[in-house]
């Protein structure tokens, strides 16, 4: 496992701010680091090398940090800090640009300038929460002049690419624990391409990207698309071509870069989310065709068959097995010819 999680959770209440402070500093960069919570503070910090990039999560009570220029001096990694707000809200400063983010924005400094910062924490005095993507200087292929024009500038990522570097963050994050070296090599090459793009679509300059990075920005778009539209039966290759103004035979051409084709990919998504929702207990007493249904597979018999397929059990066996007995009998008695079907 190559992700590491510090939380100062077990250390005594008189350490906990020092400590965390110390453990981001080293981390990150040197930075001033005060709170007015220091008898309270709650801090988590957590580190993923994705080959020469690194991702870095963080959770804390209200702080006000500060890089002036002899820090700046001392020691520069060299980086943009593309941070993705979770909750809370914050304020960063850098050069002639200031800006207030809120959950959901992506905003950006460098390492190699001064910058100032302030983060309030999250309605109901919840811990302020990020996700921050240290990329190289080096490896934005993108002029640099035209890239610092976004520091310290509110990028929402309710759209676009910002959406879906969010989308991959959360991802990536989520399953950091489970990561080998290899996976977090092959994850940092797609993490560069799509801060890249979200880069480039500020700037206009989408043009000047590698070929091949504008290859993984368009199927990372696509996956999007796909994730956000399972719910609706008309969703196929065409519709996901249509979409993205590029023929069914461009669609299918990349993805064979991939070891399923598009039709089979909306297939185990689907699937997949049935699978999550009949094993949820919340959902226990929706019928198990209409658990289909809301992912866009409206035909009893067939889903059935298709779990069975691949799982190795009907629906409501799965659900059976899950959540016990009596939801089982309860999809029995709503759709009868999707629990027992063979």
């Amino acid at each position: 496992m190559v992700f590491t999680e510090i939380d100062t959770a077990g250390l005594p209440p008189e350490h906990r701010f020092e400590w965390w402070r110390g453990i981001v500093e080293q981390g990150v960069a040197p930075t001033r680091i005060s709170s007015d919570c220091v008898p309270d503070f709650v801090g988590r910090v957590g580190f993923l090398p994705l080959g020469p990039a690194q991702v870095t999560t963080m959770a804390f009570s209200p702080i006000t940090s500060d890089r002036p220029a002899r820090l700046v001096r001392r020691s520069d990694p060299e980086t943009f800090e593309l941070t993705l707000i979770l909750e809370g809200a914050m304020h960063v400063a850098q050069g002639r640009n200031e800006t207030h983010l809120d959950a959901g924005d992506f905003a950006m400094w460098t390492s190699s300038r001064p910058y100032s910062g302030r983060a309030g924490g999250s309605p109901g005095g919840g811990l302020s929460r990020a996700i921050i993507l240290h990329l190289p200087h080096s490896l934005v292929p993108l002029p640099r002049k035209r890239v610092e024009e976004l520091l310290a500038h509110r990028m929402p990522a309710a759209s676009g690419f910002g959406r879906v570097l969010a989308q991959y963050l959360r991802s990536v994050v989520q399953e950091a624990s489970a990561l080998d070296e290899a996976d977090c090599t092959r994850l940092g090459a797609v993490s560069l391409d799509l801060a890249t793009g979200l880069l480039a679509e500020r700037i206009g300059t989408q043009e000047r990207l590698p070929a091949e990075t504008r290859h993984q920005l368009l199927l990372a778009a696509i996956d999007t698309f796909i994730d956000d539209n399972l719910a609706d039966p008309q969703l196929d290759a065409g519709a996901v071509a249509a979409r993205h103004n590029i023929s069914v035979r461009h669609l299918h051409q990349l993805f064979r870069s991939r070891p399923e084709t598009v039709s089979a990919s909306i297939r185990r998504r689907r699937l997949e989310r049935c699978y999550a929702d009949l094993g949820t207990p919340a959902l226990r007493s929706l019928p198990i065709r209409a658990v289909a249904a809301r992912w866009g597979l409206v035909d009893p018999a067939w889903f059935s068959r298709a779990f069975r397929r691949t799982y190795g059990m009907t629906p409501g066996e799965h659900r059976s097995t899950t959540l016990g007995g009596t939801a089982a009998l309860h999809a029995d008695r709503q759709a009868p010819e999707i629990a027992t079907r063979r």
